[in-house]
């Protein structure tokens, strides 16, 4: 796990967002949901 945190150091980016993009994501978060049938996981967005 040590070197797959040294590898990916230099892959990383520092990036900014705003509080209404974190609100927009939270809210998606809530309204998705996740239902396996067969195996098969599906996403269904409640809105």
């Amino acid at each position: 796990m040590e070197k797959f945190y040294v590898n990916a150091k230099d892959n990383c980016t520092l990036i900014s967002t705003s509080s209404s993009k974190i609100d927009f994501l939270l809210n998606y978060s809530k309204s998705l949901r996740i239902i396996e049938c067969d195996g098969e996981d599906l996403e269904q967005n409640l809105n």
